[in-house]
């Protein structure tokens, strides 16, 4: 496996808050611009039995399967992206003053993971780090 992109940030709200928060993918495009729609099944909070189709602004879709289900500390979704199976891994640390350390971790396998990898990464991390800045806002209300 590959790692492609491991990136910290924080966020201002206690722990509770920002797993509350982002368990609710299907609402991830008001600050995920590059993502058009997230269908979670089954509907509602994210839990260990969940998958979610995630479809993109390009019209690409994918489906991915929770794999971890660590609650307050993380969950890893796996999927298919060509010939890749990317792996997703949230991870949330508690940090003093009511504030989160969120990390997240995409890593690949299978067939051109060195190759396609590096460029989905590179992809991917021009969409996060506009989506990043968002979030933090969001999840803020500001």
């Amino acid at each position: 496996m590959v790692r492609l992109i491991e990136r910290k940030f924080t966020v201002p709200v206690t722990l509770a808050d920002a797993w509350g928060f982002l368990g609710r993918v299907e609402q991830w495009p008001v600050w995920a611009k590059h993502i058009r729609r997230i269908e979670l099944r089954p509907p509602g909070e994210l839990a260990p039995e969940s998958s979610s189709c995630i479809v993109l602004r390009s019209g690409i879709k994918s489906t991915f399967r929770m794999r971890e289900f660590n609650p307050g500390r993380n969950w890893k979704w796996v999927g298919r992206f060509l010939s890749l199976t990317l792996h997703y891994d949230h991870r949330f640390d508690k940090e003093g003053d009511g504030r989160t350390c969120l990390t997240w971790i995409v890593a690949a396998e299978g067939l051109g993971a060195q190759g396609l990898g590096r460029l989905f990464a590179a992809i991917y991390s021009h969409n996060r780090n506009k989506a990043i800045p968002a979030l933090q806002a969001e999840i803020t209300g500001k």
